[in-house]
């Protein structure tokens, strides 16, 4: 069942969306060859515990860290570990916070020093297709015209989409109704309506759209090997239109 938000709801979790956005913005000054992403967890653990808030994912699931940080073939839900950045990686960081009741969960896929052309357009791109997703989510359309928007998009580029990992709503909850695939047709799915709110996070691959699970259980790992892309924002439907209650702004600007 869906679980629509009163226009309080949602700004109580567009505070949490902005503690996460303000998270990945000093994490983003740390992201350098070199640092050691669990140091970047304990450091957003403290930064989201100074600002009378809690990790939305420790402990979720029994996930041991605060952040996700997955490095190049990594799709997502990689374990922060203490192997050095290296110049030409990518990582996609995801933080989740609770706050008031109510979850905030968005993601950046970082570059490290200078990264390859071909995984910049891929980093590009799947920004891009996002946002595209984002201006599907209104009043009138249902939620596969958002999938098939990102899907369409990203393929033209000859990229894979994941099919195993979808958004979802977002509430008291951190995964609530409805998921939110990255692929799907036109006019198919749950009617968007007043009161949504959801994540929509593509994970893109640079080459097949297919993925296996790491040893540790969680990391989600291309098959390929070769780099992926991941990007996620909060979203709440008001006055029929698409309103992001996260933001890059701490990310880009800093």
């Amino acid at each position: 069942m869906i679980v629509y938000k009163t226009l309080e709801e949602i700004e109580l979790i567009r505070e949490s969306s902005q503690l996460v956005s303000k998270t990945l913005g000093e994490i983003k000054k740390l992201v350098f060859p070199g640092a050691i992403p669990i140091d970047l967890d304990k450091i957003a653990e403290t930064f989201i515990r100074d600002h009378k808030a809690e990790p939305g994912f420790l402990g979720m699931y029994d996930f041991p860290n605060t952040l996700c940080i997955s490095i190049n073939e990594e799709v997502v839900h990689g374990i922060p570990g203490k192997k050095p950045l290296q110049n030409g990686d990518v990582i996609s960081i995801d933080c989740g916070v609770l706050k008031n009741e109510f979850y905030g969960d968005h993601a950046y896929t970082f570059e490290v020093g200078e990264v390859k052309k071909e995984v910049k357009k891929l980093l590009e791109v799947t920004k891009e297709s996002l946002y595209r997703g984002i201006k599907k989510l209104k009043v009138g359309n249902r939620i596969g015209d958002v999938s098939n928007e990102i899907q369409t998009y990203t393929e033209k580029h000859g990229y894979g989409v994941v099919r195993e990992l979808v958004g979802h709503g977002l509430g008291k909850q951190l995964h609530e109704e409805p998921d939110i695939p990255n692929f799907g047709h036109e006019n198919t799915g749950a009617k968007i309506k007043n009161g949504l709110v959801v994540a929509i996070e593509p994970m893109i691959n640079l080459g097949t759209k297919n993925v296996e699970h790491g040893p540790d259980g969680w990391t989600v790992i291309t098959s390929d090997r070769k780099p992926s892309a991941h990007f996620e924002h909060n979203i709440a439907v008001v006055d029929g239109k698409p309103e992001i209650l996260s933001t890059f702004d701490f990310i880009e600007t800093s």
